[in-house]
């Protein structure tokens, strides 16, 4: 029964008491410790005010139950907030947000110069806010601003406390005394001078505190009230206003309400991006959606020089809820995605994958557009159970798009997804689209682009799946009308080409790479070349000696490739990253909104113009512009159950899928195990408006008579193939690539002699019927010469 009476009052307090938080202790009655909420699932950090009643006086717990009364009744952004508070007979708890006197923090503030003007500026409009709520609206006085009764948050925000002093305007002028009297150095000079009273007004006490806190924001610690006359720290747009604030006449010292007016003025010491950012955020639910578009559009630019736990703790969650409660729309990505990255990773997965995994289900355009964009910024936050399971499935809806733009950027958004898709997603989905793309999509581009990404993602594959797909799939590519597209076949055949079997690459890569050997683009000429010297350089290795061909395909049939492989030694490049731009071509100004799509335009590589050994560029597709999405977000993408249908995947194409294979069989293996995330440097041609016909030349070659002999000599089934393999058809873009042949360092490959093409039947009986009718026209002009005889001046030639 006694037990009852004496137990511990202080555990119903709800909060428990940590460490003392030092350097507050000279300057308040409290002493300010950490702490944290009881018996809760998620960590809630609070600041706790103590005060130790068995050791204090009667006097000083009465000034603290006065602040305590004024801290509950009185709320405002710019105050300290409030959450609970104890009185037993031996202790005083206030428990508030978490904060850190604004005196220590400033000691230890590590900002730029840039950086802190606006973030001291930001602060010091706080506390002008708060005391003019103070005096104008709840016609009191503060009697006590200092940096020692400011505190600062988790979110960087000023907030003003120490209440103690609190008194109502009408009451007495004169300062009270204050205790401890290391405060006393922030007294007004009225205060020792009894006939400047009544020039004492409502605002004049707590203004001259407020002179004392800038100063002590520049040049830290106040030591002495004479120190203010030093104003060499202070910005020249707040040294006028800071020298009315201590002047010594009270009557001419401002009223907060009008400083905040006065510096909010084009030019003023309060108009800078942080404060005119923080203010739209507090006040964005009464923004029109232009309005927001603007500020959306604008603000990711401005967000590296804003501190970062403003960013982090107050701008994001203000972002998340605009677009989650709002109508911000798509513009608001960018900045969003930009100030996840200052989150650790279980932060990351609570605030950012959650509105992340909500925006894929969109289908406005522009959203589903921005996001494919923004893709690389988050996807390595994101799980792979939540990609295969929320995000996939709605990123695949992109390759059925009707526009061109959506379907482009989510061919290149699955180099980013590969490494975290599960089998049937990668193996089966992707593949199934990327075939139906490759062979029907009337974008040349994207045609491109499909390849090119596929050479990316062959290291994800499966490889059972691999050895089956990528020599037809790159097949397909070297036989496409659009240059581009078999440059892009080229290219991926040799950067995947640890991934073929010595047989295949005799037996039907290098007769299908012959073919281009007279193609009319000379780029896709010229690699072709290269790539055939690479070839046939590790078939003469493993003629020479037979013990190679084991190293050489030792990746063929697994999922881990041997950067080191010695069979990949002399492809020293690698294919690109797929980071198309997308430019409106200058045509496009007259025609209607509806109408107006990129004109299929590529610009010469600045490589070409300062040769790198390591570069290497590729094509992009003919897109829609961001503005054709707009009148286009609207619309419903139509599926079609043929889209999905088995036409495109026979031998002669993508060869045989089975889709049954079983990873968790003995033969198989996880997709994507140990595979790396990363990817090789690159990127697409720009989009340009127009063409330099001079500059390029013209896809159209006149053949000579040279090269007709060697089409007419070469056999029906060898000449048909390569003549109608250059057949460029209408509908095709006519236009030259003009690749970066410096990609190719000098003595990657092997030299090539003459004597590799012998003993090849077709081609010698061409070689020779080729030499036979080359001397029989010659004989047959020298007969004509002879039998017309000697000609005379004069003479006119038959």
């Amino acid at each position: 029964m006694w037990s009852f009476f004496s137990r511990d009052s202080t555990k119903d307090f709800p909060y428990e008491i940590g460490e003392q938080v030092h350097g507050l202790d000279a300057k308040s009655i409290w002493s300010l410790h950490k702490g944290k909420k009881k018996n809760t699932t998620e960590e809630q950090l609070v600041s706790v005010f103590v005060y130790d009643i068995k050791s204090g006086s009667d006097t000083k717990l009465e000034i603290l139950r006065h602040s305590i009364k004024k801290l509950k009744t009185l709320r405002h952004p710019c105050l300290l907030q409030f959450l609970d508070s104890l009185e037993t007979d031996k202790v005083l708890y206030v428990a508030t947000e978490l904060v850190e006197p604004l005196g220590t923090y400033i000691e230890h503030l590590d900002m730029g110069s840039p950086q802190k003007d606006l973030y001291l500026a930001w602060g010091i409009f706080q506390v002008t806010r708060g005391l003019s709520f103070l005096n104008n609206d709840g016609n009191l006085r503060h009697n006590n601003v200092s940096s020692w009764s400011v505190y600062v948050n988790t979110c960087g925000e000023w907030k003003l406390g120490g209440l103690e002093y609190v008194s109502p305007i009408d009451g007495n002028p004169m300062p009270p005394v204050k205790v401890p009297p290391s405060l006393e150095v922030y007294d007004p000079p009225e205060k020792n001078d009894p006939t400047k009273l009544k020039s004492v007004t409502k605002c004049s006490t707590d203004m001259w505190g407020l002179g004392c806190l800038v100063w002590e924001s520049y040049n830290g610690p106040l030591k002495s009230s004479t120190n203010l006359q030093n104003i060499k720290n202070i910005p020249k747009s707040l040294a006028p206003l800071y020298c009315e604030l201590v002047g010594a006449n009270p009557a001419n010292r401002p009223n907060p309400a009008d400083i905040i007016t006065r510096c909010r003025k084009p030019d003023g010491f309060f108009k800078n991006d942080l404060v005119d950012t923080l203010l739209f955020l507090d006040e964005i639910q009464i923004k029109d959606k232009a309005e927001k578009l603007r500020f959306f559009n604008s603000i990711t630019a401005q967000l590296d020089n804003f501190p970062k736990n403003v960013c982090k703790h107050k701008i994001l969650p203000q972002l998340i809820t605009a677009y989650e409660y709002g109508d911000a729309g798509s513009a608001i990505l960018p900045p969003m995605f930009k100030l996840g990255n200052l989150l650790d990773e279980s932060e990351y997965q609570k605030r950012i994958v959650p509105c992340v995994v909500k925006l894929f289900t969109s289908t406005d355009r522009i959203t589903r557009a921005r996001l494919l964009n923004t893709l690389v910024h988050f996807v390595g936050h994101l799980q792979p159970q939540v990609v295969n399971e929320q995000i996939f499935p709605n990123v695949a809806h992109g390759f059925l798009d009707t526009n061109p733009y959506i379907r482009d950027q989510t061919i290149e958004s699955i180099i980013h997804l590969a490494p975290k898709l599960n089998y049937n997603n990668l193996n089966v989905e992707v593949l199934r689209h990327f075939a139906r793309l490759q062979a029907k999509d009337d974008q040349g581009g994207i045609r491109t682009n499909t390849t090119v990404c596929l050479g990316n993602i062959a290291k994800h594959l499966h490889p059972q799946v691999r050895q089956r797909v990528l020599v037809s799939a790159f097949m397909r590519a070297i036989k496409d009308t659009f240059p581009p597209a078999r440059g892009a076949g080229v290219l991926a055949l040799a950067t995947t080409q640890q991934y073929f079997l010595l047989s295949e690459v005799a037996n039907r890569i290098l007769p299908a790479l012959c073919t281009l050997t007279v193609d009319p683009d000379k780029t896709v000429r010229d690699h072709t070349f290269k790539t055939l010297r690479g070839f046939l350089g590790k078939l003469e290795r493993v003629s020479e000696d037979p013990s190679l061909r084991e190293r050489m395909e030792a990746d063929v049939h697994t999922a881990t490739p041997s950067l080191g492989n010695a069979a990949a030694t002399w492809a020293g490049w690698a294919m690109t990253t797929v980071t198309a731009k997308f430019y409106r071509s200058q045509s496009d100004s007259s025609r209607p909104p509806s109408q107006r799509h990129l004109t299929k335009t590529l610009s010469k590589p600045a490589s070409l113009e300062h040769p790198s050994s390591s570069s290497l560029s590729t094509t992009t597709s003919s897109v829609t512009s961001m503005t054709s999405l707009e009148h286009e977000s609207n619309e419903t993408t139509s599926v079609s159950a043929s889209d999905y249908g088995n036409e495109y995947w026979d031998n002669e194409n993508w060869g045989d899928m089975d889709t049954s294979q079983d990873p968790s069989s003995p033969n198989a293996v996880e997709p994507g195990a140990s595979t790396s995330n990363n990817l090789a440097a690159g990127n697409l041609l720009d989009l340009r408006d127009g063409w330099d016909n001079e500059e390029w030349g013209s896809l159209e070659e006149e053949p000579n008579e040279e090269s007709a002999d060697v089409k007419e000599d070469l056999p029906k089934d060898v000449s048909s193939e390569v003549i109608n393999h250059n057949n460029i058809s209408p509908s095709s873009n006519n236009s030259n690539t003009n690749w970066n042949n410096d990609t190719w360092a000098d003595g990657e490959f092997e030299p090539i002699n003459e004597d590799t093409f012998t003993g090849n039947p077709k081609i010698d009986e061409a070689r020779r019927k080729r030499e036979e009718k080359k001397m029989q026209r010659q004989r047959e002009l020298e007969l004509v010469r002879a039998s017309r005889g000697p000609l005379k001046l004069g003479a006119k030639k038959l």
